[in-house]
């Protein structure tokens, strides 16, 4: 009972997270109120859409209404303090950063529920986590972070391994897993911003360069 309700209470916490982060992103963008709702709503389940297609299973929002009343909620406050809040980069790191640790466990957890090798449930953990960005920068019409020079499915690739290690081959409870895990990915993003880690660079830039 004890783990039911914290699986539930992760999956609600990375709703809410990545619904602000969405509807943050979307005002930054100066979009109407429908607009920010839609922004935050696709970065909420865009990643969990399409794990839940990948393993061709229902899809989780389609027949639970208390996730959409969730956004809908999240949005509303995020509306709300964006008229005390200015600095929208600061806020929009966090909650993107929270929610990329908690919807990277419960894809890795999706995983192994259908029993599949543990490099595959350490994907559907990056695809929860990233695909909602993703979806939600090509919206905003800018290049997704993960695209980018920022460290993001990286940290969701090594935190994913910390979980396997930690739930599959060692002692400790699923709990500290999940926690331990979520501290990672977002100690990692806050490494990367603060000390400008990015990934090897493979080609130089040239002045006649194109696209």
């Amino acid at each position: 009972m004890i783990q039911e309700n914290l699986n539930f209470i992760i999956e609600i916490l990375g709703t809410i997270s990545f619904a602000m982060s969405g509807a943050f992103a979307a005002m930054q963008k100066r979009f109407d109120v429908f607009g920010v709702l839609i922004i935050a709503f696709v970065t909420s389940v865009g990643g969990g859409t399409i794990r839940d297609l990948l393993l061709d299973q229902p899809v989780f929002w389609t027949r639970d209404i208390f996730t959409c009343g969730v956004i809908f909620l999240s949005t509303l406050v995020a509306i709300f303090v964006k008229s005390i809040e200015k600095n929208f980069k600061v806020t929009l790191f966090l909650f993107d950063s929270i929610g990329l640790g908690l919807f990277t466990i419960i894809g890795i957890q999706k995983g192994l529920t259908a029993d599949l090798h543990p490099i595959i449930c350490i994907t559907l953990g990056t695809i929860t986590g990233c695909f909602g960005g993703i979806i939600r920068d090509i919206l905003l019409n800018r290049i997704p972070l993960i695209f980018r020079k920022e460290i993001y499915a990286t940290a969701c690739i090594v935190g994913g391994a910390v979980f396997i290690i930690l739930e599959k081959y060692s002692n400790f409870t699923l709990g500290f897993a999940q926690i331990s895990t979520i501290a990672v990915i977002f100690t990692i993003r806050t490494l990367a911003l603060k000390y400008d880690w990015q990934m090897p660079k493979i080609y130089s830039y040239q002045k006649n360069d194109e696209g």
